[in-house]
């Protein structure tokens, strides 16, 4: 009797010890849907709350539609770039034209949207709200490194920066902005190059003297 008990508690030890080690090593749980729509609708809530603060709405019903078209876009293009993403990112030629061509849809409809209720001054607030001031930050950077521009090329650099702008506005990511920004600045660059605008800012490299130890 006094075996079969030792037998039965040995078992038990054995068994809890086990079950100790399963729960160990299970992973943590992930957020459920709801929680992270919940952290998502807080997100957008912050986003549009700051960029309203910028617009000094006070027509009540304006300051409402806005907020509402608003949290509508984020919604839309978190949608549509968790359905597209993946296969935008191998898309060639017509197919990757026809991504492009369904994200303008999206982004015109946005715009007309909030062209109803702000004027072109606040709009561009918006547009420059939600890809983070790029434009007049980036537009500053050409200035200060070429200050001899003409007012022809400092228009053109500023329309590329705009271009860039609407279709940062609707990337799915900080990350991505950044990279239209990028691709259009490459753009700015050989345009300049066209030009033949030169870096006066540059330190042009030291001429090495024929009497120096060094040329020899």
């Amino acid at each position: 009797m006094k075996r079969n008990v030792q037998k039965f508690l040995a078992s038990l030890l054995v068994s809890s010890v086990t079950a100790f080690r399963l729960v160990a090593a299970e992973p943590a749980p992930t957020p459920a849907p709801a929680d992270a729509e919940v952290a998502y609708t807080k997100a957008i809530e912050k986003r549009v709350a700051d960029i309203l603060a910028i617009l000094d709405l006070t027509d009540p019903t304006k300051f409402k539609n806005t907020h509402d078209i608003l949290i509508a876009q984020y919604r839309t293009l978190r949608d549509w770039h968790e359905v597209n993403d993946a296969k935008r990112k191998s898309a060639k030629g017509p197919e990757a034209d026809g991504f492009k061509a369904s994200l303008k849809v999206v982004h015109q409809k946005f715009i007309a949207s909030l062209s109803a209720e702000l004027t072109t001054e606040q709009l561009e607030k918006v547009k420059d709200k939600m890809t983070y001031g790029k434009v007049q930050f980036t537009y500053t950077g050409y200035l200060n490194e070429y200050p001899t521009l003409s007012e022809a090329q400092k228009q053109k650099v500023l329309e590329l920066l705009q271009l860039a702008r609407e279709e940062a506005m609707d990337a799915g990511s900080s990350d991505e902005k950044s990279a239209v920004f990028n691709r259009y600045k490459g753009k700015i660059n050989n345009y300049l190059s066209t030009q033949g605008v030169g870096n006066p800012r540059k330190k042009k490299p030291t001429p090495v003297s024929t009497n120096s130890p060094a040329a020899h």
